[in-house]
């Protein structure tokens, strides 16, 4: 697969994460050109707000590091009982 086609794959990829019906968190990967970062809004179990807190950003100088990070962080909700979408 070349770069090129892997940092498309990467920069439109767009997660959330639910658990029973609720969000939980939701990844967005930007690509910069140089660089590449992954940003992600975490809904806390447990608490009435609906606002979430953001954790990032995470910077990656290449697609292929964003989007091993954004597959891994998806695997380990999936493996607590989150739903991917």
């Amino acid at each position: 697969m070349s770069s090129t086609v892997t940092v498309a794959a990467v920069s439109d990829l767009v997660s959330i994460v639910q658990k029973d019906g609720r969000p939980v968190v939701r990844l967005r990967c930007a690509d910069y050109g140089h660089e590449w970062v992954v940003d992600c809004d975490v809904y806390p179990a447990g608490e009435l707000s609906v606002e979430p807190r953001t954790a990032g950003p995470y910077v990656f100088d290449t697609a292929e590091g964003a989007k091993e990070f954004v597959d891994t962080s998806l695997l380990a909700l999936q493996i607590l009982g989150c739903s991917i979408s």
